[in-house]
């Protein structure tokens, strides 16, 4: 069994074992490998509200393996509960002060391992970045997705409803409509968002079993993998193979290539380098850009494909997405399973998983390929996020170009600067915002308010027939997963700090070249300029700004705009 840290932890520490005898354990589980079970479970969301099940079958796995099992919750907060109002703010932070709690449970009474039960936006990667100072054998479990509504309604859906019924295009009955059916069932949202891609991206770094990513959240499967979870999490404990053992650059990489492949969410360049630093790693937004250049993207799931995110279980789940750009990956990096991605590819081949899958597809009278698309008959062969820098974003912007018009990919715009959403979002309901525009909001990052989405903005733009081809969203805060269009984010240096986003004047100049990778200044209230002229123009500019008082008196969001890093670095605290 080795040298388990718990027990060496009960000779040191004499209380140990009458503190866990009074909570009802027996002096036989004082000699089991004590397994942490972290969860997010809480009535805070679909994606949380039925983790407690999960929990269960994975405390039955690690006994039945004859470990221990102890429950610990660290409740997260829904982005979807917390948009168009100040919660938003709290998100990104949620995320932060998850995962430090996470580490305070794990290291204030150390385990032989653990299994790490979430399924959402910031909860994940709050687990995974705990997982990643804690350093113990893991085994991650995710929630799933939800069920999509009447003729395939979800939950992205409503912020483009909620702008049509406030320009007055769709009724009240119909509005109501769409709110009360797009949350048919437990699970996170039914679409590649950053609920959907972190649950994959956890599977793809190996710390998932094969295939438990992104399964329904109503399906008996899932309390299957949550069993086997807890099984291979006392097997790990036993076996001494760590977390740090089987995350390694060359797991990040295929984590990429896999979110190329799936048009995830912009918001992992938030999460995986805040990830990866946890692990002591690096991976910068340069990684990211280069590595999806080449990468074939071949996933037909909204908001930049047709299909709920159920269907991608029922064509393969990740195993298949593996399958398919097996060539663009590390196929020797180790995993949960305690073997390589290749032995598992290999494994889920022979276990009648894809049959299982295909069973829904023949239900529903639809192919693989309608889902994933092969390798070589892709939806694009150049990735799906880019990495814009210039004058205006020296440290780099966000922009998902595969969810883009390419009417807008070569454009000179006119800036509207606005310096906080609320502003921006009027203007663009009172049709104030016009085709050509560069509508900006800022003082929105890490620094500036805890960097909230800007996604009904988004929304409220691409919702508009007008202006959804023709005005770019520029900011120095982020965007929902669900978020398409012409929206850029992380905007680096922030507002805040006294970026150049900071500096932009009405009317100024604004050159996108998404190809190029290009976002800069090229001219002032609409006269052109040479690099040299607006060089020395923001210099002027830059000496007559002068820094806002901070937004926060006191509380988290205090403590995270202090010590928050640049989103171009993960946006953790430090």
């Amino acid at each position: 069994m080795g040298n388990l840290i718990n027990q060496e932890i009960r000779r040191i520490a004499p209380e140990m074992d009458p503190l866990r005898m009074g909570m009802g354990w027996t002096e036989e589980d004082l000699e089991k490998p004590s397994i942490l079970i972290e969860s997010t479970f809480g009535d805070s969301h679909p994606g949380s509200a039925h983790l407690f099940e999960l929990v269960e079958e994975a405390r039955e796995g690690i006994a039945e393996e004859g470990g221990k099992g102890a429950r610990y919750f660290a409740t997260d907060i829904c982005d979807g509960m917390a948009q168009g109002h100040d919660g938003i703010n709290y998100s990104l932070a949620s995320r932060e002060v998850i995962s430090q709690l996470i580490e305070i449970h794990g290291k204030a009474t150390p385990f032989d391992g653990g299994v790490f039960i979430a399924s959402c936006d910031k909860g994940l990667p709050a687990n995974l970045i705990g997982i990643g100072k804690l350093n113990i054998p893991s085994v991650v479990v995710t929630g799933g997705v939800m069920n999509a509504g009447p003729d395939l309604l979800t939950l992205e859906k409503i912020g483009e409803y909620s702008a049509m019924y406030q320009r007055g295009e769709i009724s009240k009955e119909e509005f109501l409509f769409y709110k009360h059916n797009a949350c048919p069932s437990c699970g996170a949202c039914s679409f590649m968002g950053t609920a959907g891609t972190m649950q994959i991206m956890a599977e793809a770094l190996g710390l998932m079993l094969p295939g438990s990513a992104l399964l329904p959240g109503t399906s008996g499967e899932l309390k299957k993998f949550a069993k086997e979870a807890g099984h291979q999490a006392v097997k790990l404990a036993r076996m001494g193979l760590k977390a740090h053992d089987i995350v390694t650059k060359e797991s990040f990489e295929n984590a990429i290539m896999v979110h190329a492949a799936i048009s995830g969410s912009t918001n992992a360049l938030l999460h995986l380098p805040a990830i990866a630093h946890s692990f002591g790693i690096s991976i910068d937004a340069r990684t990211f850009d280069e590595m999806h250049r080449d990468a074939h993207y071949i996933l037909n799931v909204r908001p930049t494909g047709f299909w709920p995110a159920q269907y991608v279980y029922y064509a393969g789940g990740v195993p298949a997405i593996m399958e398919e750009i097996r060539s663009m990956l590390h196929l020797d990096v180790m995993t949960v399973t305690g073997k390589t991605l290749g032995e598992n590819l290999e494994d889920v081949r022979k276990s009648g998983y894809y049959e299982r899958g295909a069973e829904y597809l023949k239900k529903y009278g639809i192919k693989k390929a309608d889902v994933i698309k092969t390798f070589e008959e892709p939806m694009g062969t150049h990735g799906t996020i880019g990495i814009l820098y210039g004058n205006l974003a020296p440290e780099g912007a966000v922009v998902k170009h595969s969810a883009v018009p390419k009417e807008m990919f070569h454009k000179i715009l006119y800036a509207r600067p606005f310096d906080c959403e609320e502003d921006a979002i009027d203007a663009i309901l009172k049709k104030e915002i016009h085709p050509g525009d560069a509508v900006f909001i800022r003082y929105e990052g890490p620094k500036g308010s805890g960097m909230p989405e800007m996604f009904y903005t988004g929304e409220a733009i691409c919702s508009d027939p007008e202006l959804a081809a023709s005005v770019a969203l520029i900011t120095d805060g982020r965007f929902s997963g669900a978020s398409k269009g012409p929206v850029i984010g992380h905007v680096s240096p922030e507002a805040a700090e006294g970026g150049p986003i900071a500096l932009v004047e009405e009317g100024d100049l604004i050159e996108l070249d998404i190809d190029a990778r290009i976002l800069r200044i090229v001219g002032a209230r609409g006269e052109r300029k040479t690099p040299e002229e607006m060089e020395e123009i923001l210099k002027q500019r830059k000496a007559g700004w002068k820094a806002p008082a901070g937004r926060y008196r006191d509380g988290v969001l205090k403590l995270f705009s202090e010590h928050a890093v640049s989103p171009m670095k993960g946006g953790y605290m430090e």
